[in-house]
């Protein structure tokens, strides 16, 4: 009864007419107003009921699909030179994020709401030390054979391995930038691919 009603509202809802009387809550006005506009705005993570729900990929043929990410840790110069020496009380900065990172990207969909878990054939992290910002460059790459991207999967690592290095080095200096997030590539998939500063009105 409630979901007739629900679908009264919205079809009332979308031909703009008024929707309320003695049969409607005013929760009940919310939900199918709210289901009747992600109808109209085409949204692809909300259900019949204007609710938060995961888009189904079940008919979508497996591709390969790779992405890849970076960031940076900016790190006060006495943290930076510790780290670069490898003194930090906690241990291999370096190496430890580096592990965190891949980490992170196998436990993505347990870290974003509605993301897919994905059967990663690669997911690798890798960290560089900048001497002029003082500042750990971190760059990951993910791959799959699935039916939607690995974006996420690539940028959770960066952000997992950056977060990694603020609580080791955090004893030192809480004096720490995490930044620069960004994706910088992917392929595959129904959007084609994507390169972080090439023009695709061009092409160049």
């Amino acid at each position: 009864m409630e979901r007739n009603l629900l679908l009264r509202a919205a079809r009332a809802a979308s031909s703009g007419a008024h929707v309320g009387g003695c049969g409607a809550s005013a929760e009940e006005r919310g939900r199918a107003s709210g289901a009747a506009g992600a109808a109209a705005s085409g949204l692809t993570h909300v259900d019949g009921d204007g609710r938060a729900a995961m888009v189904d990929v079940g008919g979508k043929a497996p591709t390969e699909r790779t992405a890849s990410a970076s960031g940076r840790v900016a790190l006060a110069p006495e943290a930076f030179a510790l780290v670069a020496a490898n003194q930090i009380k906690k241990g291999d900065v370096l190496t430890v994020a580096q592990l965190a990172g891949i980490m992170g990207a196998k436990q993505t969909a347990a870290l974003i709401p509605l993301c897919h878990p994905l059967p990663l054939t690669s997911a690798a992290v890798e960290l560089a030390l900048d001497a002029g910002s003082h500042s750990v460059v971190i760059s990951a790459q993910a791959k799959t054979v699935g039916p939607t991207g690995v974006e996420m999967e690539a940028l959770t690592a960066v952000a997992v391995s950056a977060l990694t290095v603020y609580d080791m080095c955090k004893a030192v200096s809480r004096d720490i930038t995490i930044g620069d997030i960004r994706l910088d590539q992917k392929s595959g998939g129904r959007s084609g691919d994507y390169q972080r500063g090439r023009d695709y009105a061009t092409g160049s």
